[in-house]
């Protein structure tokens, strides 16, 4: 019965091809090893850079008072926007990159800290740039907090450790502090902030308990053989063009609107709303980014709960008709018979938890992990990561400096 089988394959064609195969192997096979060996010396190159860089931990802490609107802090994050890795030179013989930032959310013991972390040679541009917007923060470098923390389950329970993405196409924003009219500095009592809920969370968990939010960004740009591709790849505007054109055909009410497919005029309000949204956000700087959470505390003190208490939290930047996040990679397994012995789970999150140590995704060692980055404009960046003024966010291990300064240090280099 196998030999039948078989038999259906042992066709002129097939021997044929496979003849051609090896004809060809002499021109081929060096090819593809020198392909393979251009990767893997590209990978070493890059870690061997990124290993020289060097890199550094700035904790924010805040005044009593920061009256500042979110759009403060995308005038900042608008400043990290930096897409020139260097000539061919430096990028396929010295390994350099991108530069790429992260911006962190983290409670430890319910205390919650305001981080960025960058390479040391983008040092002085973050504390000069954060000082120029918040002239009355202190911004220090600190020791990474998640070095103290190993991946020990006779110890910590990790609840969740985990990527976000994003619910539809790149093109719909999520809910801005537009959305929220945070850009119009109403009066306090009136404000409503959608950080609030997720400094909430993170500062009602107890001694032992842990929740940390990693946003690395990266500027985006249209990619050529500086950024390794062969054939170029265009940025994200014609994906945004394609989603207005979707939502314009979806407004059509008849055969004979379709000479009108670019008029507004058959759209509900929705619809209008929508497409100014898109537009509005494509106008900004746009960057790469990927979203890790996680919370684990001390078995003692493990409580499951937490876990949907911090992904709930990011509902307030998700809108129906627009964009929001849900979770994507994760180290648990939906079902039990997918992981029967629990080894794949310690395996993912030992890999996640390296993966957030090293602010790894745009470049190796855990380049693209397990996802594609997706974009996010400094509008919807500066809604994801802000200074809440005092009024607004309440929440006691929110610390804050006891005085305001009246100025940036007089020798800040610039």
């Amino acid at each position: 019965m196998l030999h039948e089988f078989f038999s259906q394959f042992d066709t002129a064609f097939l021997r044929s091809m496979l003849h051609s195969v090896f004809a060809w192997a002499p021109v081929w096979v060096p090819i593809l090893f020198a392909i393979v060996w251009f990767d893997l010396w590209l990978h070493y190159k890059q870690r061997e850079w990124i290993k020289k860089q060097e890199s550094v931990l700035l904790e924010i802490r805040l005044p009593q008072e920061l009256p500042k609107s979110p759009h403060a802090m995308e005038l900042f994050i608008n400043t990290l926007y930096d897409v020139f890795p260097g000539n061919l030179i430096k990028v396929y013989l010295e390994g350099a990159q991108r530069q790429w930032f992260s911006l962190e959310l983290v409670s430890i013991d319910g205390t919650i800290h305001f981080y960025i972390w960058c390479l040391k040679a983008r040092k002085n541009r973050v504390e000069t740039q954060l000082y120029a917007q918040f002239p009355n923060v202190e911004v220090h470098e600190v020791p990474d907090y998640t070095l103290g923390v190993h991946h020990n389950p006779d110890k910590l329970s990790f609840g969740w450790i985990g990527q976000l993405k994003l619910t539809k196409a790149d093109a719909y924003p999520i809910k801005t502090y537009i959305e929220y009219g945070l850009h119009e500095d109403p009066d306090e009592e009136f404000k409503h902030d959608p950080l609030v809920s997720l400094l909430e969370f993170l500062g009602s968990l107890k001694k032992g308990e842990q929740a940390w939010v990693q946003i690395l960004i990266q500027g985006h740009t249209k990619e050529g053989l500086t950024f390794h591709r062969l054939f170029p790849k265009a940025d994200w505007k014609g994906g945004v063009e394609k989603e207005i054109k979707e939502i314009l055909k979806k407004g059509r009410l008849k055969p004979e609107d379709d000479k009108t497919l670019d008029s507004t005029k058959h759209l509900s309000q929705g619809q209008r709303d929508v497409i100014e949204a898109i537009e509005r956000n494509a106008s900004k700087t746009a960057f790469d980014a990927m979203i890790r959470t996680t919370y684990f505390a001390e078995k003692e003190v493990f409580n499951p709960g937490n876990i949907g208490g911090l992904l709930g939290s990011f509902s307030h930047f998700s809108s129906q008709d627009l964009n929001g996040f849900r979770p994507d990679f994760k180290a648990s397994f939906d079902y039990p018979w997918q992981d029967l012995f629990g080894k794949k789970k310690a395996y993912n999150e030992r890999q996640l938890l390296a993966a957030y140590k090293r602010r790894s995704f745009f470049s190796p060692p855990f380049k693209h992990f397990h996802a594609h980055p997706f974009i996010l404009t400094t509008e919807e960046l500066a809604t994801l990561f802000h200074f809440p003024s005092g009024i607004v966010a309440a929440t006691p291990t929110l610390e804050r400096i006891p005085s305001k300064k009246a100025q940036a240090p007089a020798n800040l280099p610039v």
